[in-house]
């Protein structure tokens, strides 16, 4: 199966997509002889070979699509799920601020179903590797599913492991947490990876940011950052163009921070509080709100 078709037409064997009325989507490989049966008709396989992309075509029914090379979004929004996956807004910005590209070496945990595990095998491609830890076996077996159905699989070394008992790799260049409880594998973290590397995680509330906080500062962490990323869509007409009543909001705290090597008798101190790896004094807190104040009249 060939999901990144470079080609201008459709062969079989490629992963295709048809979207319907209502942005209604379907997504499957082509393999000659068979068909997709919709409750907007059926569509034979056949029918849609050798077509260039981007046409539009009908079922038996007369109900129309057009036929699409499908985006690493939408296959990551349509895998088949047994936990909560990341969505592509906050996939994107993970990628880009851990510098996970080709020839990265990455750990995750937890697998779940595989949705980041597929992005984070195609962006290290053939020359990266990307080791991911789950310790539900069930879930593990539906993310190495997801992956075969892909094609990335090669990309990944899976590992059924506690993450607890550390994990099997060091000196790799990022590692990203997606676990209920990332403060308490910041120990297991910092050995696995290499200095002035990039940790992540994602979590959905305050109070797990604020412990996970105080976790990195204590295992010699700098350089964090603290944000979520928001979505908004608007209506692509001339006429009328204004925002869509969809908007994809709050989905989790994206917390990131590169483990550095500190000397605490020796390192400059204003250096350390601006890059997060010690706090502030109250009276430098103060001041600091002050300076933002100011900055923003």
């Amino acid at each position: 199966m060939s999901w990144e078709s470079h080609g201008s037409l459709v062969k079989a064997g490629d992963l295709v997509q048809l979207v319907g009325l209502s942005y209604k989507s379907y997504i499957f490989p082509l393999e000659p002889g068979k068909a997709l049966h919709t409750h907007r008709g059926v569509v034979k396989h056949d029918d849609l070979i050798g077509l260039p992309w981007g046409t539009q075509v009908f079922s038996h029914i007369g109900s129309p699509f057009f036929l699409l090379q499908p985006s690493l979004p939408d296959l990551l929004k349509n895998v088949p799920r047994a936990t909560q996956i990341l969505y592509p807004k906050d996939i994107a910005y993970i990628l880009m601020v851990m510098g996970i590209g080709p020839g990265t070496r990455v750990i995750e945990a937890g697998t779940g179903s595989g949705a980041f595990t597929a992005a984070l095998a195609h962006s290290v491609g053939a020359t990266g590797s990307v080791y991911s830890y789950e310790y539900r076996e069930e879930h593990q077996l539906k993310a190495r599913r997801n992956l075969d159905r892909l094609g990335l699989a090669e990309q990944v070394e899976f590992k059924l492991k506690d993450i607890g008992t550390g994990f099997d790799e060091t000196e790799v260049d990022a590692l990203f947490l997606d676990v209920a409880n990332p403060y308490d594998y910041i120990q297991q973290t910092r050995r696995a990876l290499k200095a002035g590397g990039y940790f992540g995680s994602i979590v959905p509330t305050a109070n797990q940011v604020i412990t996970l906080l105080n976790a990195l500062r204590q295992n010699d962490f700098g350089f964090i950052d603290v944000c979520e990323i928001s979505l908004r869509y608007y209506k692509p007409e001339p006429t009328r163009f204004r925002p869509t009543d969809r908007m994809v909001a709050h989905t989790g705290y994206l917390i990131f921070a590169r483990p550095v090597l500190i000397n605490h008798e020796t390192s400059d101190k204003k250096l350390l509080k601006e890059t997060g790896a010690i706090g502030l004094t109250e009276e430098e807190e103060w001041d600091q709100e002050l300076t933002d104040q100011a900055a923003q009249d």
